[in-house]
This record gives structure tokens, C-alpha cells and sequence, in this order.
């Protein structure tokens, strides 16, 4: 570790001896659904379907994410490669992953300044004091000076956080659930427009599916694919249930799909502890995964190895600023924007490693050393058409969920690339051979 805090492996392998314990992850992977989103998801479900409707709606959304974060997990766990590092060897090359990395890290960052401008407003309503813009700097910078040591700090973010998340959503949704019997909100018509259960799903997975694409960046670290699996299923189904669903039942109780105006005004400061602790859990990893996309990007195009911590410090503050610039007001767009440009990576990433296979023995080859493959395709342009052409069936689809539709459409187009030799195959250099033995003396 240096003096400037941690690179943790942003581009190498993640060696065995630094793999880390399911449980520990599985508490970071629980705070990322453990968040403010899934209670507006929860809420939303809540105001247009009947509970046992929404109960359904998170277990089948749940599912694709699962699903995604687990295959996506097992290729991370193999490798032990963060998302844009391991993109240059599942079918983006380098020049392509260069690209992806730039566009996680931007759309990440920007990602980072909405949830500091969330904690902004709860902390102003909370201490005043300062403008909001201040106090959006100042949440941002905190949390930078967190995600500056890696998994270590994170872990123990997590650790503190979750738990006291926990504690006080019980307090916040006990106190306005209490006046209501509980039997008598689940057997409740919705109050508002009615949502199939189909739509409902779909809202669900669309909700966290750029998170399970970047899985790889949290799951390099793990032992084992049956550690992915545990903490996937642990995390997530958790996530979704013990939050989603107490955002079910709040909108029953309120008649409303506002669900932070309802635990404000219930509990008042306890509210706002919520939202800043909902936020911080899931803010640390947007700023993680951005800092490990960006410091790809550079070593490609600069040809230069920069060190993590640095790029965080300086993505904290860009997205700091933004967030005292008002990129709250950006979040409907970002989150639709999300919603298919992203999916379709996991598609190509998926078809690639486990059906065109044409890095893999590259990967392979590389793996049994633990060291990063000696090259990779420099562009694969098959890769970049299905990407634009998988985003715009997300984006353009009139029926289902965005992602879903792009994440499907990116897997079946690159296999079918693949299948027409679209995709070609790298030269593998041969294995040098073992030197010859030195003559004895006579």
C-alpha cells in the first residue's frame, strides 16, 4: 500500500493471497441494494400493484440481476480482473475497452454527483449551515477520502453503515407502519394506476442492471464462483426484499410513491440519517468502479500506469463539483441513459467468454501464471456494431424492460457474430521453449 492510499490491483490480477471472505463482500454487495433507489422502487411498485403483485415483481426482477451478477461474478472470480480491464479479453480489445472505460467513468461520475446532491439536501434540512453546494462538496469529499484506501475502508464503511441503515429504517418505517395493521395493507388495492406484473419486473431489473455489470470490480476479490454465488443471492435478495418491500408497504400506508417525503416527515432527523447512510454505501462504489474504468482508460491511451488513489481524488472532486452544480437535476435522464447503454457489455462480455471463446486462451494462458495476458485484439469492430445496435433496441423497444431488451439483444448478435467469423480469433504466441541443458564438462 502506498502513502497515497491503496491501487488494489487496478491492473493486474487480483493474486489468491489477496482474495477476501464472501461474507465481507456480501455486506458491500447488501449496502449497494440496501439504497435510497430501491426504496423509490419499492414505493412505486407499492402505489400501482397490490402487495402480493410487487412481492412477485422483486422476485422475478431479482432474479435477472442475480442471474447477470453471477455469470458476470464468475468470469471476475476466474481472472481476478476488474470490469474495464477485463473488457480488452471479452470482446472489446483494447481500443474498444479504452472507450468503455471512458463511458463507465464519466456516466459513473456523474452518477457519484447525483447521490452527493441527494446527501446535499438531507444535510442541509439536517445541520443548514452551509449552501447546499457546499455540502454537496463536502459529502462528496468525504466519501473520496473513504473509497482513497480501496476494500479495506469500504469494507468497514460497510460494516458501520449497514447496520445502523438497518437499525434506523426499522425505527422510521416501524413508527408510520405502526399505525396501520399490516394484514389490512397487504390485502389493500394500490392507490394509484395499476402496473403489470410483467412492467413491474422489468422496473426492478432495470433498476440495479448497471450494477450487476460491473460486478467484476467487487467480485476479482472473491475465493471462489461459489463465494459469487453466496454473496450475490445473499445481497441482493435481501436488498431487494427487506427494502423494496417495506417501500411496498409504505406506499399502501401513504397513498403515495414518495417514499422519502414519507420517512422525513415521520421521524424528521432519523429520515435524514437514512438517506445520507443510503447514500454513502452506494456512493463509494460508483466512485470506486469510475476510478478503476478511468485508470484503464489512461494506460491505454497515454500508455501510462497511474495510480487508483490518485485517479479517485481527482474523479471525487470533478464529481463533487458537478454535484454542487446541480447533477440531481440530471437524474431522470442519467438513469434512462443507464438503463441501455450499459446492459449490452454484460451481453458481449457473457457471449464472448463463455460461447465465442476467442480470448480464451489467452486468458487461460495468462491465468495459469498470474499475470495478465502477453496481448489483446486492438479493435474488434463486430463488438462496437452489436454495442450501438444493442443500445438502440433498449432505448427504441416499445414493450419490457430497456435493459433487458439491450443486455438480450448484445448477447445473441455478438454470438451470431462470432458464428459468422466476424469476431477473429488472436495469434497466441507460441510457449518459448524450455532451455537446453548445459553441457557437462569433460
Amino acid at each position: 500500500m502506498s502513502s497515497a492510499g491503496s491501487d488494489d490491483y487496478s491492473l493486474a490480477r487480483v493474486p489468491l493471497t489477496a482474495r477476501r471472505s464472501w461474507f465481507g463482500i456480501a455486506v458491500q454487495r447488501f449496502g449497494q441494494l440496501s439504497a435510497l433507489i430501491q426504496f423509490l422502487i419499492g414505493a412505486t411498485l407499492g402505489y400501482s400493484m397490490h402487495f402480493w403483485t410487487a412481492f412477485w415483481a422483486l422476485t422475478l426482477g431479482a432474479l435477472v440481476i442475480e442471474l447477470v451478477s453471477i455469470l458476470v461474478g464468475v468470469i471476475a472470480v476466474r481472472e481476478g480482473l476488474p470490469t474495464a480491464l477485463l473488457a480488452r479479453w471479452t470482446g472489446f480489445g483494447t481500443g474498444g475497452s479504452a472507450l468503455l472505460s471512458l463511458v463507465l467513468g464519466l456516466s459513473i461520475t456523474i452518477g457519484f454527483g447525483v447521490q452527493s446532491g441527494v446527501s446535499a439536501q438531507g444535510l442541509l434540512s439536517l445541520l443548514g449551515g452551509l449552501p447546499l453546494w457546499a455540502w454537496a462538496i463536502v459529502f462528496g469529499l468525504v466519501v473520496t477520502g473513504i473509497v482513497v484506501y480501496g476494500m479495506t475502508s469500504m469494507a468497514w464503511t460497510a460494516y458501520l453503515a449497514v447496520p445502523v441503515f438497518l437499525a434506523l429504517v426499522a425505527w422510521s418505517v416501524g413508527t408510520e407502519l405502526s399505525r396501520h395493521s399490516l394484514s389490512d395493507l397487504a390485502a389493500s388495492p394500490p392507490p394509484g394506476p395499476a402496473m403489470t406484473l410483467a412492467q413491474g419486473a422489468a422496473l426492478v431489473a432495470g433498476s440495479f442492471i448497471t450494477g450487476a455489470v460491473i460486478t467484476p470490480d467487487m467480485a476479482r476479490f472473491n475465493r471462489s464462483v461459489g463465494d459469487v454465488v453466496k454473496q450475490t443471492v445473499v445481497g441482493i435478495t435481501l436488498g431487494e426484499y427487506v427494502i423494496g418491500l417495506a417501500g411496498v408497504l409504505l406506499a399502501h400506508a401513504a397513498g403515495s410513491s414518495d417514499v422519502i417525503a414519507i420517512i422525513v416527515s415521520s421521524v424528521g432527523w432519523v429520515g435524514v440519517l437514512v438517506i445520507l447512510l443510503g447514500t454513502v454505501k452506494i456512493n463509494d462504489w460508483n466512485l470506486y468502479s469510475a476510478s478503476l474504468a478511468l485508470v484503464s482508460f489512461v494506460e491505454i491511451i497515454f500508455h501510462r500506469k497511474v495510480h487508483r488513489a490518485a485517479v479517485t481524488i481527482a474523479v471525487g472532486v470533478v464529481g463533487s463539483v458537478t454535484a454542487a452544480f446541480g447533477a440531481l437535476d440530471w437524474f431522470t435522464s442519467y438513469a434512462a441513459a443507464l438503463g441501455y447503454i450499459f446492459p449490452p457489455v454484460a451481453g458481449i462480455m457473457l457471449a464472448e467468454y463463455f460461447v465465442v471463446r476467442s480470448c480464451r486462451p489467452l486468458l487461460d494462458r495468462g491465468r495459469a501464471t498470474d499475470e495478465l495476458p502477453p496481448d489483446a485484439p486492438r479493435w474488434v469492430p463486430a463488438a462496437l456494431v452489436v454495442w450501438v445496435l444493442a443500445s438502440l433496441a433498449g432505448a427504441l423497444a416499445g414493450f419490457g424492460s430497456p435493459a433487458i431488451t439491450a443486455l438480450v439483444v448484445g448477447f445473441v448478435l455478438y454470438v451470431v457474430a462470432g458464428k459468422l467469423g466476424l469476431v477473429r480469433r488472436p495469434v497466441v504466441p507460441a510457449a518459448e521453449p524450455a532451455p537446453a541443458p548445459a553441457a557437462e564438462a569433460s
